[in-house]
């Protein structure tokens, strides 16, 4: 999914920055007339760069070309024990399995089995009142199209292990937040990016098919596909052919297992497969599917915001292609597919670290759209001492303002502020200042990244402000 994380976070921070100019060792290939693509060297050259400028462990990177010919390079760490990163390797796709989740729903609607704007309430439990407001309900299309009005998260999300933030969230949780919840805009209004939607609508599509979300996707795109190393759950051929995951200091970094919400993010897959996905998406449709797919791709009208379809989101880029696309992260893996129907073109971009590098993808797919720099080496800094008992005032769970199922946890052991970050291992921090108004600056030397603590004052709850990249962050503490 697209990744609310720390790590996700920091690539999309660099997104600011001014680009350089396109390397001219790239751009001539590009331009050739017999492909869209560069040959295999230069591909391998963008991945390389990428890789060994230490901002990725391993990339796979896909491409297919009008002719539906495609090419794979891969290059990097598998991981300790991993087999050698191929088009075999397994990777999780984060948020990219809101398109298949999306394609089931586009295909049940094809075939009469539900309709786009079905109350969601319809297919609720016995018992569950769902949230509306202002007699406006939730419906298939609005949880799809990302403008349901429920927010990126459930406040009662709460992970026991932060490396692993998803696995303990179940129906009942699901549940208890939803008989409570209150919307604050009305469903279909306006775009509002939300994981719990997503991961929602995956769950009321196979409640209503009667088997788990895993066998609904697997019954309705892998076996007509002939997907056979894609799943939610991790097969021996999967597992074996598994690369680790990385966090963003290159640490190794634990798999994610979803339950309730795998409709939004629970799937894994190769390079092998996703370029069979890519080609069922590209093109005239060939059967009820491959229609089923042109449906969901189609960009709605019906919300402010982005232009997106049935998840997928169109995008005009600088050079004039228009891209329909979607990405995704976990804890320890970054992923992208996006596809050009006018050419008949599609990258798929797959990843063993925390972070979508996605912007090789974006310029292959136009040229104009910029690749972006390493950022500079960090500033210099100078630790303080701080007493732990000043320590323990910051410590707590906060939640980022704009992404609420990102939390850091701050603690404090032996007399060291340690911070842990969903998906993510414990980093400590060290203290550079105090501020006037009581609060305290610290600084990772992990990562080029820092943060300022704000105590509460005003009526106002605590906070902190991570800063990175030229972003600034909110945090909220929670009571």
């Amino acid at each position: 999914m697209r990744v609310t994380f720390l790590a996700a976070a920091f690539s999309l921070a660099a997104c600011a920055s001014p680009p350089p100019a396109t390397p001219p060792e790239i751009a001539p290939e590009i331009a050739k007339a017999e492909h869209v693509f560069p040959d295999d060297a230069v591909l391998l050259a963008l991945i390389k760069a990428r890789v060994d400028d230490g901002r990725a462990a391993g990339i796979v990177l896909g491409v297919m070309e009008a002719d539906g010919s495609t090419r794979v390079v891969a290059y990097g760490d598998p991981g300790p024990g991993a087999q050698p990163l191929s088009a075999n390797s397994v990777f999780e796709i984060g948020s990219i399995t809101k398109v298949f989740t999306s394609t089931v729903l586009a295909d049940m609607v094809q075939k009469g089995e539900v309709k786009l704007d079905d109350p969601l309430q319809t297919y609720a439990p016995a018992g569950l009142t769902l949230p509306a407001r202002n007699g406006k309900q939730i419906t298939l299309r609005s949880l799809s199209e990302q403008n349901s009005g429920l927010p990126r998260m459930p406040s009662n999300f709460a992970p026991a292990d932060m490396t692993n933030p998803y696995v303990d969230y179940g129906a009942t949780q699901l549940n208890a937040f939803l008989s409570g919840y209150e919307l604050t805009r009305d469903p279909g209004e306006t775009f509002e990016y939300s994981n719990l939607g997503v991961g929602l609508l995956g769950q009321v599509l196979a409640t209503k098919a009667g088997m788990s979300y895993e066998a609904l996707v697997t019954q309705r795109i892998l076996k007509p596909l002939n997907m056979t190393m894609t799943g939610q759950t991790l097969s021996p051929p999967m597992l074996a052919a598994l690369a680790k995951g990385h966090g963003p200091t290159g640490e190794l970094a634990a798999n994610w297992d979803m339950d309730v919400l795998a409709g939004a993010g629970g799937l894994r897959s190769n390079m092998t497969d996703m370029l069979k996905f890519l080609d069922a998406n590209l093109g005239e449709p060939k059967n009820d599917l491959e229609r089923a797919m042109r449906m969901a791709q189609q960009p709605s009208s019906t919300a402010k915001g982005p232009k997106i379809g049935l998840n997928w989101i169109t995008q005009d880029m600088p050079g004039g292609a228009q891209i329909v696309w979607h990405n995704g992260g976990t804890g320890g893996y970054g992923t992208y597919i996006g596809l050009d129907q006018k050419r008949g073109v599609g990258v798929v971009l797959l990843a063993n670290t925390s972070g979508v590098p996605q912007d090789i993808a974006m310029h292959l797919l136009d040229p104009a759209s910029p690749l972006i720099p390493k950022p500079p080496p960090p500033v210099a800094r100078a630790e303080i001492v701080v007493p732990a008992a000043t320590l323990m005032k910051f410590t707590g769970v906060y939640a980022m303002d704009a992404k609420p199922d990102f939390l850091l946890t701050v603690s404090v052991e032996d007399s060291q502020m340690m911070v842990i970050a969903t998906g993510q291992t414990k980093l400590r921090v060290f203290s550079e200042a105090e501020t006037s108004d009581g609060g305290l600056k610290v600084f990772y030397r992990a990562v080029d990244a820092q943060i300022t603590f704000t105590p509460a004052a005003d009526g106002k709850l605590a906070y902190l402000t991570l800063h990175q990249n030229g972003q600034n962050m909110k945090a909220t503490k929670l009571p």
